[in-house]
């Protein structure tokens, strides 16, 4: 079968595949992919293109991603080349999704820098997919109801395999590095926060001439020599990052720069005092219109988070900084007089797009 873009819609596997919500709904498609069974978070994704970084981004740890654009698989996925110690077209060493939902996959890519088919990586990261599905439908039914909790059964139906809510447990420890590790570059010295960072954050300092030691979640970097402090993106309830608020809470009380990003906004704002709290179906994908408060200048965001800062619940010292033009939630704090700030959307955005990189500029402003 041919579609609309010339490229052969794959026939690997007529094997029966369903994908069933915990509200009984069933949804039945053909596998590809890992030949095994998951469970997981059904969340949704708008994003055109970028599945290979979305895939690694540790966000997405413990969730079943449901990707509503048809053209799946059509550009591959590319080779594991590294670059500066970490690998160059991933944001982590592994598929951190727990499977995924499709309408078309397209096995036959094309592409100059493609070495594999996506169903090879998934089956490589034993992460089963289905195809065949009403995308439509499903994500409808996401937004009416919020995330739900649904599993991947390929074969048989009635395969005991229960449901698995992953923000019962900490993700952040799952994801996150076991000891430090530098990354050489310049004079200057970040600390990076590991809650589940993509390497693009990595890049995007390193190629500014910036020297990044990235540690664990649980370290104590509060007595480092630093000049800035990175609070890194991740998945899950930031109320399970307790040692981080906790580390990050000391060095509130100084002046040492600070950027949190995505998750990293979510513990800052409870390490400053207020609250956050679970959004119905999450933001994810590269098309978040992000509104600077005060102005009317609007950005277009990549995100991928399913927690939100209560805004009202900031203590006086702060203010809201960014809102989502769509649903008026927060995208962003800052400190009315310190160094101290945070966004909901990925400045490092990859996929793209990279309209708010300048955050970083204004972030290496404060150290230089």
């Amino acid at each position: 079968m041919v579609n609309f873009s010339g490229c052969t819609v794959s026939k690997e596997s007529d094997r029966k595949a369903y994908l069933i919500l915990e509200d009984g709904t069933v949804f039945e498609g053909t596998s590809f992919g890992a030949d095994s069974s998951a469970a997981g978070e059904v969340v949704f994704n708008t994003g055109m293109v970028g599945y290979p970084e979305a895939f690694t981004d540790p966000s997405y740890r413990g969730q079943i991603l449901v990707l509503t654009y048809p053209l799946i698989g059509n550009y591959g996925v590319p080779g594991n080349e590294s670059e500066n110690g970490i690998l160059k077209f991933f944001e982590s060493d592994k598929i951190q999704i727990h499977g995924l939902i499709v309408s078309n996959y397209i096995n036959e890519y094309s592409h100059w820098n493609a070495r594999r088919s996506l169903s090879d990586w998934m089956q490589e990261n034993k992460v089963p997919g289905i195809q065949g599905i009403d995308t439509r439908a499903l994500t409808k039914k996401l937004r009416e109801k919020g995330t739900m909790l649904g599993k991947i059964i390929i074969g048989e139906i009635n395969k005991d395999l229960g449901f698995d809510d992953p923000n019962k447990r900490n993700l952040v420890s799952e994801v996150s590095i076991k000891e430090p590790v530098s990354y050489e570059k310049g004079r200057k010295r970040v600390v990076l926060v590991d809650c589940g960072t993509k390497n693009n954050i990595i890049r995007a300092f390193l190629k500014r001439g910036i020297t990044v030691v990235r540690v664990p979640w649980n370290y104590d970097f509060s007595g480092g020599c630093y000049d800035g402090i990175i609070i890194s993106n991740g998945p899950g309830d930031p109320k399970m990052c307790k040692e981080t608020i906790k580390n990050l809470r000391k060095v509130l009380v100084g002046n040492c720069p600070i950027l949190g990003i995505c998750l990293g906004n979510q513990i800052l704002a409870l390490a400053a005092g207020a609250e956050t709290y679970k959004l119905k179906y999450g933001h994810r994908g590269q098309n978040q219109p992000c509104v600077k408060n005060g102005t009317k200048r609007c950005y277009i965001t990549s995100q991928n988070h399913g927690y939100a800062v209560n805004a009202d619940s900031l203590p006086e010292d702060w203010e809201e900084w960014f809102y989502n033009n769509n649903d008026k939630t927060n995208e962003g704090i800052r400190h009315k007089t310190k160094p101290f700030f945070g966004v909901q959307f990925h400045p490092e955005a990859s996929p793209g797009p990279d309209d708010t990189e300048f955050l970083f500029e204004l972030f290496i402003k404060e150290i230089s």
